[in-house]
Formats: C-alpha cells, structure tokens, sequence
C-alpha cells in the first residue's frame, strides 16, 4: 500500500515540534519588508513588530507561487517514491495560494488537494484532525481519508481578537474614523471564518484580558466543540497571565488537551502583538 504523506502551507502556524513528530510536509508562504522576499519561517515575527515601530507600514504577503508547488511536490516525490500526498491548504477566499497548487497538481499523479477554508489555528485543527485519524489507521484508503477530512472542513471554526488596531489600520483593513473610535473606548474586533473568509462578527469592549474571556467563553456557548481537542492561537505580546487564565477556563469547560499555537510572520503581519485566537473542531 503506498505511503500517504500529508502537506500544507505556513499559514497552518504548526508548532515545529508537531511538524517533525508527524512528519507533515509544509511549504512556506511569503512575506515582504524593505523590498525583501522573506519565506514564512525564515525570520523572526519580532522583526515584522520592529518593521512597523520603524516605518508605521506592516509588511505585504503573497502566496506560494505554482514553481514552489511544482518544486515542493517533486522533493516529496523523490523522498517517497508511489506515496500518496494529501494536501490540505490555506482557505482558497483569502489567498491564491490553493489555486495555485491546483495548478501545479496538474503535473502529478496520486496528488489529492483539500481546500480547508481556514487559516491558522483553524488550518492546524484540520491538519492535525488528518494526523489522528492516519495514526489509528494507518493503512487506510487514501480515498477513505479525504472523505473523513472533507467531512469535518465545515466543522471547523475559529475565531480571533488581532492584538493592535494599529496593524489593521495600518493594512487598510480599518477606516481611520473606526481606528480612533475602536481605540478610544478599546473596542476589538471578533474575526471569524465563515465560508473561508475573514469576516468581523463582533466587537468587544476592554483589555484583552478582559476580552479573551469574553471571546472564548462566547464561542464555547455558539459551537459546540468537540471536548478531545482545542487551540488556542496567539501573537508574541499576549501577557502570560492571559494564557493561563484561558487553559484554567478551558479545563473547567472539560478540555484537557490543549494546544496552544504562536501566529508565524505571516500570519502576525495581519494580528499584531498580543492577539488571542480559539479554534476546535465540531462535534
């Protein structure tokens, strides 16, 4: 039976040590400052912060273009000659990435793509949900999996407070009048995807300490979560305090695995510091 290995982009955030112990294959995606191309994971996210606190502008980012996909493609190839490779990408509504590794699938056999309509702590919940189901079936059809995966896409929700008003106004995702009122009475936004886009649901009044609670407890009483797993998904900034007050509420709410996910380069370039994010799969 061929080997299936399984593959997504930066814009998961997957912790390194989960990357290796699971042998996922990821391909980076792109951000750009001082005219630079950086791949995702190249560099450290405290660099995008010291960027913006130097120039006022956040850095661009761009997809993974059809060459890397070709080239990333064919290295899996080579290491594991008749695998099966399922490729479980960023949502296709925020990027061109999916499409583009669309295009360059056309080139390969026993290639399979699943567009996870998430990002982030949401992409990761995906990808890891395959790892499981891999892992008690090791010798699964190939076919079978897509089928499980496809399945809980839909059924996976995430739902994230940015950290700084400033980087989203700074990307132009804020008018600057909605920038001076959400800054003078510190109100936060709640980003979801819904159908694979960004959309705001929400706003929400005080420190994120404050609107942490608020946010987590909200989305435990919207969805309802699958108990065996939840994400928690933060940007450098988030006080410490705050981490521990969220695994406390998760564990009373009966979440005794819990992953906790730092935002990369790319991802960071659209949160800011101290952003707070959940993610879990339905039941």
């Amino acid at each position: 039976m061929s080997k299936i290995i399984l593959s997504t982009e930066s814009g998961a955030d997957l912790p390194e040590d989960l990357v290796n112990k699971h042998s996922v294959k990821v391909v980076p995606m792109h951000v750009i400052m001082d005219d630079k191309d950086y791949l995702d994971g190249s560099l450290p996210v405290q660099d995008i912060y010291d960027y913006y606190e130097r120039t006022k502008k956040i850095p661009s980012t761009t997809a993974t273009n059809v060459y890397e996909y070709q080239t990333f493609f064919t290295k899996i190839k080579a290491e594991f000659p008749n695998c099966v490779i399922i490729h479980i990408g960023y949502t296709s509504r925020a990027s061109s990435s999916f499409q583009n590794a669309l295009i360059a699938a056309e080139d390969f056999d026993n290639l399979f793509l699943i567009d996870a309509l998430n990002v982030t702590g949401g992409l990761a919940a995906v990808v890891l949900h395959a790892v499981s189901l891999l892992k008690q079936e090791p010798k699964i059809k190939p076919e079978f999996l897509i089928e499980q995966i496809e399945k809980i896409v839909p059924k996976t929700r995430l739902a994230f407070v940015p950290g700084s008003l400033e980087f989203l106004k700074a990307g132009g995702r804020v008018s600057n009048m909605a920038y001076l009122g959400g800054a003078l009475f510190k109100i936060k936004p709640r980003i979801e995807l819904i159908e694979g886009k960004l959309i705001s649901t929400k706003k929400y009044r005080g420190q994120m300490n404050v609107v942490a609670e608020k946010l987590i407890e909200d989305f435990l009483k919207e969805y309802k979560i699958d108990r065996k797993q939840l994400y928690f998904q933060y940007s450098i900034g988030l006080d410490d305090s705050i981490k521990t007050r969220m695994n406390d509420i998760a564990q009373k709410q009966g979440f005794n695995n819990i992953t906790w996910i730092q935002a990369g380069a790319m991802i960071s370039t659209h949160a800011g510091p101290g952003g707070f994010g959940i993610a879990g799969i339905e039941e």
